[in-house]
């Protein structure tokens, strides 16, 4: 039976931290069940596979598990109706990774309900480097046209611009004809955010202070990605009826503010979940990803990397190391 590479994590029986994360071989007997079986081409590091890897968080809820969000690969086995042998497909979310093994390996096996067969236009490639954080920003950018922000009606803030979500975020908005104000700790990158169309670029620190009930309306509306003091700030500074979708947990998840802004400007949160999100909801995503989504801007904040590179990378997230997208090639080899 043929044998491929994964990360693997177990936990000792009794104990509530898991062991640290291994590359080891497994083959098909090792995997879950499921009706469809995928030759992962592509996969990515997310903040949450960098909490899984290092142990940070406690994103695994299985034993032994297999990290990794979401992928994009061929199918070559299917017992589910909707695909066939040599179909080209996406996953994000649905708990692989988590409760599911997941996509840091060379083969997965899943529900089939859970993929979407690649839009056309997107290579698996492509696809990948979209993966949960740019399909998450595209839901953000979508909830709040749903709740009637346009590019006329002010400029939009998004926190953690440098990173995954954030930096799609960027792109998408901008390419939309949006005012988009990047935030973000590391100001070396501002040439990096206003290439991907930032028309400001600000520093995070803006978002530190304790946060009050109101503070100067600035912006139509925003997306955030760090939960926490950075929210509760980002809500006491959006101007009246507007919105922020909320995505992330970076910073924490808890919540400092009051009712002051929903109550008296009439601000919205509006929460994203990708993970759980229904098929109908993540092709309308996909599809609109392919037409809103410059990719050769995508390809400017990639970075390819191997295999042999998830575990370092997952520590580099952690740190804050990481700007864009992390593409894992899963045919490349490491460096």
């Amino acid at each position: 039976m043929e044998r491929f590479k994964a990360i693997w994590v177990t936990r000792d029986e009794g104990e509530r931290k898991p062991n640290p994360a291994v590359i080891q071989e497994v083959s098909l007997d090792d995997l879950m069940p499921g009706d469809v079986t995928v030759r992962v081409e592509y996969t990515t590091v997310n903040y949450k596979d960098g909490l899984a890897i290092t142990g940070k968080g406690p994103v695994l809820r299985k034993f032994p598990m297999v990290p990794g969000i979401d992928f994009a690969g061929e199918v070559i086995a299917s017992d589910h109706a909707e695909y066939a042998v040599g179909d080209k497909v996406v996953l994000n979310g649905w708990g692989v990774g988590e409760v599911h093994m997941g996509a840091f390996a060379g083969v997965a096996r899943v529900n089939g309900d859970w993929l979407i067969k690649l839009p056309d236009g997107l290579t698996t490639a492509q696809a990948a480097s979209i993966g949960t954080a740019g399909y998450t920003a595209m839901l953000a950018v979508m909830a709040l046209e749903d709740y009637g922000i346009t590019a006329n009606s002010g400029p939009v803030v998004i926190s953690g611009a440098a990173g995954g979500v954030g930096s799609v975020a960027v792109s998408i908005l901008s390419k939309l004809g949006y005012h988009v104000v990047a935030s973000t700790g590391r100001t070396e990158e501002e040439r990096f955010l206003k290439d991907l169309g930032a028309g400001e670029v600000i520093d995070r620190s803006i978002f530190s202070d304790d946060p009050r009930p109101l503070n100067k309306e600035i912006w139509a509306a925003g997306i955030d990605v760090a939960g926490s003091t950075t929210l509760a700030n980002m809500l006491s500074m959006i101007s009246y009826g507007g919105a922020v979708a909320t995505c992330g947990l970076a910073q924490g998840m808890d919540l400092p503010t009051s009712v002051a802004p929903f109550i008296l400007r009439g601000v919205s949160l509006l929460g994203i979940d990708s993970v759980m999100a229904p098929k109908a909801k993540r092709q309308a995503a996909y599809n609109r990803i392919t037409r809103d989504l410059d990719l050769e801007k995508l390809a400017t904040l990639t970075t390819t990397i191997g295999f042999d590179d998830i575990m370092p990378a997952a520590a580099d997230i952690m740190a804050g190391k990481v700007r864009g997208r992390l593409l894992v090639d899963m045919s490349k080899k490491s460096g």
